[in-house]
């Protein structure tokens, strides 16, 4: 029994971690989200009559990492190790640590991860034009920060 069990719930990691992994990465930066899905998935595991039953796991599961790392003096951070590749603009990280938590949010998982605009009003529990909000006054706020000049 207890091998059906660790089976079902392995299932359930596999199909929830990577997007809730990625939301947490967004609103937390990669130490923090990283830590904050662990503890959301383990909360599902101490808790799992309960959480394999839930209608939309990654915001229900989103919600208790937020909950599980409300360590608010730990700032956001998007550093990588060191790369002599240039993938992306050195001031990127430092502006989306200055975003609102929810602008992150919407920036991230839209541009970065093809989220649709209705997942990351689910996975926030606002409306879609909320979301559309908070994409845009991060992407303008991102265009300041790295200077990012837009053609007509």
């Amino acid at each position: 029994m207890e091998d059906a069990l660790r089976a079902e719930f392995e299932a359930f990691v596999y199909d929830v971690e990577p997007p809730l992994r990625r939301a947490l990465i967004a609103a937390y930066g990669f130490e923090r989200g990283r830590d904050a899905t662990a503890e959301a998935l383990g909360w599902a595991w101490e808790h799992w009559d309960r959480a394999k039953g839930l209608d939309n796991k990654v915001a229900y599961l989103f919600r208790v990492g937020q909950s599980k790392s409300r360590d608010r003096m730990t700032p956001v951070t998007f550093e990588r190790g060191d790369s002599s590749e240039p993938w992306f603009d050195p001031g990127l990280a430092p502006a989306l640590g200055s975003l609102t938590e929810h602008q992150r949010v919407a920036v991230v998982l839209v541009n970065g991860f093809d989220w649709k605009l209705r997942e990351v009003a689910e996975l926030l529990n606002v409306g879609v034009s909320t979301v559309q909000s908070h994409l845009e006054r991060g992407m303008r706020s991102l265009r300041n920060a790295l200077e990012v000049v837009e053609n007509d």
